[in-house]
């Protein structure tokens, strides 16, 4: 299955991703907080991935919080000695659904214990630093945050780090400690600011990973997108999703989504080629 997932992406030693993968942050409820409504069709969500052969599948504690770690686990465990689940730390949720930066150096190792337990596990593939907002990354450093990562991976509870809403001299502050293999970002159709860092990455043969590949809370709306994905007898969402693999090859994907249905469209999108002429209207997009 995986040529029919866009192929397969090796960013470090041990570790092989699909690059069409899955996000599961939309497993929780509404606004990402709380028990979905529909826990068994979440569970099915999930078990259809693997099945279809997605071995790349982002989480996080803060999902729910905590939710979304414990479905996955109660889908997938015993977890397949190729699938890779990718999570990060950083933040945590206030009882009222509100998200809170928490980058203390000893509560990410907390973190880090609590994704172990609640993805019952006894390592994690892979830990992302997640630094910057959202939408603003930030230039500060990330030496004691990114050192308490490292340690934990020297005691072998992480096998691999990354960062996520990171600059480039975050990458490269954070390359002094230890090795990065993934790079988490804002970046999608219309939203480029990243155009720089995904051409450091490949160069390095660093994943990058965009967040919100179909624009997240603010889903893609373009006259140019709905003409293209019109004329290749596509939806938009694939079509945007098409365009990020074929940007890079450094490239990894995460759409999320809580329906089979969108799933089978999401996987789809990896074997749709753009023609030359309908990837330069959509390049231009951010002219």
């Amino acid at each position: 299955m995986t040529a029919q997932l866009g192929g397969t992406l090796a960013p470090a030693d041990g570790l092989t991703l699909t690059r069409m993968g899955y996000g599961a942050m939309q497993l929780a409820g509404p606004h990402v907080f709380g028990p979905p409504k529909d826990r068994a069709r979440a569970v099915a969500v999930l078990r259809a991935a693997v099945e279809a052969g997605i071995t790349h599948i982002d989480t996080a504690d803060f999902y729910g919080p905590v939710i979304v770690n414990e479905i996955i686990r109660e889908a997938l465990r015993p977890y397949p000695d190729e699938l890779h689940i990718v999570t990060k730390v950083g933040a945590r949720r206030g009882a009222d659904g509100s998200w809170a930066v928490s980058r203390h150096p000893e509560d990410l190792k907390a973190q880090v214990h609590e994704n172990l337990r609640h993805l019952g596990v006894e390592t994690l593939d892979v830990v992302n630093l997640r630094l910057g907002d959202m939408d603003t990354p930030n230039e500060d450093s990330l030496a004691d945050q990114f050192g308490a990562l490292a340690e934990l991976r020297q005691r072998g509870l992480i096998r691999h780090l990354g960062l996520s809403a990171a600059s480039v001299a975050q990458l490269a502050e954070a390359q002094t400690i230890a090795p990065v293999v993934t790079v988490q970002n804002l970046y999608n159709l219309a939203n480029r600011q990243d155009d720089r860092l995904i051409e450091l990455t490949a160069a390095q043969n660093i994943a990058f990973v965009p967040y919100f590949p179909l624009g997240g809370f603010t889903p893609l709306q373009s006259e140019t997108l709905s003409k293209v994905a019109a004329g290749l007898g596509a939806a938009p969402q694939q079509v945007a999703l098409a365009w990020l693999l074929r940007r890079s090859p450094n490239i990894a994907l995460i759409p999320g989504t809580s329906s089979p249905e969108h799933l089978r469209e999401n996987i789809a999108a990896a074997s749709l080629v753009l023609p030359e002429d309908a990837a330069a209207e959509l390049d231009a997009m951010a002219s």
